[in-house]
């Protein structure tokens, strides 16, 4: 699988100055991590799940979620592990159709070597499960759950803890919550795919829920939660681990109190005034300001509860021509003792120590989710990923 590879070649081409690379389930868990990209949401009882997994992935979904905690009721649990079984067994029935990286979000730490069993050979289409309220307490016992379900499987399966519950949002409980957290997943660190924000429980905690026209760093009472968990758990001194962002809850705005968040310049430029107007009608705009607040805050991928996101996600995952020329001159061998250097686009300081972190981290985002051509735009490379 690939970012973008469910566009033409020659669309690629004229896209990017350097294609995203080739990856699967395989895959070092490093690059992985950074792939996963659009992490699409789907109920587990949905009775045609096997097809629903090989549109999307037609669609350019490259990792989906199928959920069997709060996207059901509780009285429907027992008929969504069934129709698991049944849907693992169609798609591993379908030689050489090309599926996502696929999670299963359970509800218990006994579900997880229970479903892994039932799947028999099927779950060799499975990468591994998302674990919900995690604290150290909770956690735990998942944890070593999936590791018990791989020993006995043969597989590599991984986890993602969803971070979600009160303790992290009280102030008074907040550092003791992460230094548990903390001390969780280094336990299982090879096991530990990214972290994963549950921002709609932190609102809960309040009786809160943001507007479309606000994005999650708006709540600062939820900004604050957020910059803490990177703090602890995203540092890029080699301790962190991919955090990804928060789902976007909306698809379409009934009504409007503030301005759009999209400024005309760039879809005039390419000529794609309609796709504009189309965004700001399902609430886009506020997704996009979002995604650009994810990145600049320390997260990568985001949780997406509708396909319409996905192209938004990947689109702006993107790494530029300017980014990935700081970059590459950041990490140049010639630069290891430090420095100062004028960029090649000769409008900002690339300070080689400082930098170096962002310089690595970009290049990895570049080689899965490509870099862009020079003259090639984020309204270029949604308005190529939004389906026809």
């Amino acid at each position: 699988m690939r970012h973008f590879g469910h566009l033409a070649p020659e669309v690629r081409q004229r896209l990017f100055h350097r294609e995203p690379c080739v990856f699967d389930t395989g895959s070092p868990a490093r690059l992985l991590s950074a792939a996963l990209g659009a992490t699409l949401y789907s109920p587990a009882t949905r009775p045609r799940l096997a097809d629903d997994i090989v549109k999307q992935t037609e669609r350019g979904v490259v990792s989906m979620v199928l959920c069997l905690e709060d996207s059901i009721g509780d009285e429907d649990v027992a008929a969504g592990e069934e129709n698991l079984v049944r849907q693992f067994t169609d798609l591993a029935a379908r030689p050489g159709a090309e599926l996502p990286l696929l999670f299963i979000r359970v509800r218990t730490p006994e579900q997880i070597p229970d479903l892994v069993r039932r799947l028999g050979d099927a779950a060799g289409l499975l990468s591994g499960f998302v674990f919900p309220k995690f604290t150290e307490e909770r956690g735990i016992p998942f944890l070593e759950a999936l590791s018990g379900a791989e020993a006995a499987s043969g597989r590599r399966l991984f986890g993602m803890p969803v971070l979600e519950t009160p303790e992290l949002m009280y102030r008074e409980s907040r550092v003791d919550a992460l230094e548990g957290i903390a001390r969780a997943v280094e336990k299982y660190r090879s096991r530990v795919l990214a972290l994963r924000l549950g921002v709609t429980d932190f609102c809960s905690s309040y009786g809160l829920r943001r507007a479309p026209d606000m994005t999650a760093y708006d709540v600062q009472i939820v900004a604050s939660v957020i910059a803490d968990v990177v703090n602890m758990l995203g540092r890029a001194d080699g301790t962190g681990f991919t955090v990804t962002g928060p789902v976007w809850e909306y698809f379409r705005v009934p009504e409007r109190m503030f301005k759009p968040m999209l400024r005309h310049s760039p879809f005039l430029e390419g000529q794609a005034v309609e796709l504009r107007e189309r965004l700001i009608e399902h609430a886009m705009d506020g997704l996009l300001r979002e995604i650009s607040l994810d990145h600049a805050n320390g997260l990568l991928g985001k949780t997406c509860i509708h396909p319409s996101h996905v192209p938004a996600v990947h689109a702006l995952s993107v790494v530029s021509h300017e980014e990935y020329s700081d970059a590459a001159d950041i990490l140049r061998p010639e630069r290891g003792g430090g420095g100062v250097l004028r960029s090649q686009y000769t409008n900002k300081m690339n300070e080689v120590k400082p930098h170096r972190a962002w310089a690595e981290r970009t290049m990895l985002r570049a080689e899965v989710f490509g870099v862009a051509h020079e003259d090639v735009s984020f309204v270029d490379l949604l308005a190529a990923g939004i389906p026809g």
